[in-house]
């Protein structure tokens, strides 16, 4: 048995983590719950699974039976610091800078660490890897792209990785140019093709600065350095990303896209047998790729841009692309502005003399963050 604690689980990848759970409750055990503003949602998830404790960000329903149950971001490291059974399980499955102090306090804890909060790993590798090492706990990826070359080094070795190719979808705007871009709308933007996800990703999926997130990701994940790591146009979502060997092979993982597999994947790892996705028919596929291109995706650049800097600007990219989407969602700024946004923040010299710590980055975060939003927002 797992025991698991998911924060973010009113969203996306927390409500399919609970669709496996239902599925497989001699596998799997909800011991805590952080949920969202959806009180109807919550309730009816909370009677359901009982979990023992449970964060609310706002409000909280009647309930039927009584739970720990603690509130807002003190509550939040009270829940994921919460350690009772052997094999506990953590599933970040948060937006944002908020996903960062829960895996810190998820770590210490000793939980095995099920990671779809992009932020904790983009803002403080650095400082999440050394953790990670010193607690002697597991770090897992949800995500698709991380999943897959996860399962393409199973049995390999490090030093005969010649790249990492993380596959990108291209996203809601892939068909258009930069000119057509000028006034996309917002429920323009929201309409991906391929994938089923929250509104941030999706936004950042339509600059690319998803996928700029995802490089740094893997950067720590497989200790790989950023020339060695190249992300593809693959307008199908089919091959979900590959690792090229020095002899000229490349080994691909390809599926559905549905992100029921690859969280069921992160909750048993490393093991394949439990069936969570439509087949992937694999007679008729008609496969393309592309290089990405820097001028078109300027987000992507800047990912790498800042990676040269490192440190606390790896904070400052992330604050001013959450804030800057943000505002593009609430109606604020148009969709370049995001661009325009991220770009003054990480070439701003004011943050170059600041020390690279988990408490400095939860600060310059949400000055940033703040900042942004007044300064847009009115």
């Amino acid at each position: 048995m797992k025991y698991l604690y998911i924060v973010g689980a009113l969203g996306s990848i927390g409500t399919q983590t609970l669709d496996i759970v239902r599925e497989a409750k001699d596998e799997f055990k909800v011991v805590g719950m952080a949920v969202g503003r959806n009180l109807e949602l919550a309730k009816k998830l909370i009677e359901e699974f009982k979990p023992e404790i449970v964060c609310y960000r706002e409000g909280k329903p009647e309930l039927s039976y009584s739970p720990i149950e603690v509130f807002g971001d003190e509550g939040l490291e009270i829940l994921s610091s919460y350690h009772k059974y052997d094999n506990e399980v953590f599933v970040n499955a948060l937006v944002g800078i908020s996903g960062l102090v829960p895996t810190v306090c998820a770590i210490k804890s000793g939980k095995t660490i099920c990671l779809a909060n992009k932020e904790t790993l983009v803002v403080a590798g650095d400082l999440i890897k050394s953790l990670v090492k010193e607690y002697n706990v597991p770090l897992v990826p949800i995500d698709s792209e991380h999943s897959a070359i996860l399962q393409c080094l199973q049995g390999e070795k490090h030093s005969e990785i010649e790249r990492l190719l993380i596959t990108a979808s291209g996203g809601s705007f892939r068909n258009k140019t930069r000119d057509e871009l000028k006034n996309v709308t917002v429920a323009d933007a929201l309409k991906h093709p391929n994938w089923s996800m929250g509104a941030k990703i999706t936004i950042d999926s339509a600059t690319m600065m998803n996928k700029g997130f995802e490089v740094i990701e893997a950067h720590y994940l497989f200790d790989m350095p950023y020339e060695k790591i190249e992300a593809v146009l693959h307008p199908e979502s089919i091959v979900h990303s590959m690792v090229e060997y020095k002899d000229g092979t490349i080994k691909a993982e390809l599926g559905t896209a549905d992100m029921h597999t690859p969280i069921s994947y992160a909750l048993r790892y490393p093991s394949h047998n439990q069936k969570e996705s439509e087949k992937l028919d694999i007679f008729g596929l008609d496969l393309h790729f592309r290089k990405l291109d820097f001028d078109r995706y300027p987000c992507l650049l800047f990912a790498y841009m800042t990676a040269k800097r490192g440190g606390i600007y790896y904070a400052v990219l992330n604050a001013a692309n959450e804030a800057a989407v943000k505002l593009f969602l609430d109606g604020k700024i148009p969709f370049l502005k995001i661009e325009e946004i991220i770009y003054n923040e990480i070439t701003n010299e004011e943050y170059s003399g600041i020390e690279y710590t988990l408490e400095n980055i939860i600060n310059v975060s949400k000055k940033i963050i703040n900042d942004t939003l007044k300064k847009f927002g009115d």
